[in-house]
């Protein structure tokens, strides 16, 4: 088990080494820096008429620096949204009604991602169909009757916003029944 605490000890630092890059690197002063080192380059060609070994210089430099940031900058991108990630968790959480099969939505495939953005979409078509205020959810069947009965005219369309009835997702239907046989 000591190799884990290794582990720990040297990812830890990494992390923390990792912060402290990116965040001076997306500073004024190191972007500063870096375009000076660049014009002291230019500056320089005439003196090694620019040569070959003059170019390679600043090709291998930036070369070096960008395969290098490119891992500072993934692991800053990674934290992020891992911390965006556990704040929608919390907030799908602490709101009533709203779907908790949503959170960790980020862990599923690419065709689940798709079947539910498609759920979504139909639940955007169905908001529009139906009055303001009404209660709508990811859960809501839109192939269950109690879920579409509206009024609506010759067109499929609401007569007016009076004549609007809310869609009750399935557990609003089911929670309702169960108070009225009490």
């Amino acid at each position: 088990m000591p190799r884990m605490k290794e582990d720990s000890a040297v990812e830890e630092l990494f992390a923390r080494l990792a912060n402290r890059i990116s965040q001076a690197t997306g500073s004024f002063w190191t972007f500063s820096a870096a375009l000076l080192v660049v014009l002291a380059w230019a500056a320089t060609g005439p003196f090694f008429h620019y040569s070959e070994t003059w170019q390679l210089v600043i090709n291998t430099g930036t070369t070096i620096v960008t395969f290098l940031m490119v891992f500072v900058i993934q692991h800053a991108q990674n934290k992020d949204m891992r911390a965006v990630q556990l704040k929608l968790n919390e907030l799908i959480a602490a709101v009533e009604g709203a779907s908790n099969r949503l959170i960790d939505v980020e862990d599923l495939s690419d065709r689940e991602l798709e079947h539910l953005y498609s759920r979504f979409q139909t639940l955007a078509k169905t908001a529009q169909k139906v009055s303001h205020g009404a209660k709508l959810s990811i859960d809501s069947d839109p192939d269950v009757p109690e879920t579409q009965e509206r009024d609506k005219n010759a067109h499929g369309h609401a007569l007016s916003e009076g004549d609007k009835k809310p869609v009750v997702s399935k557990q609003e239907s089911k929670a309702h029944s169960k108070k009225r046989r009490r």
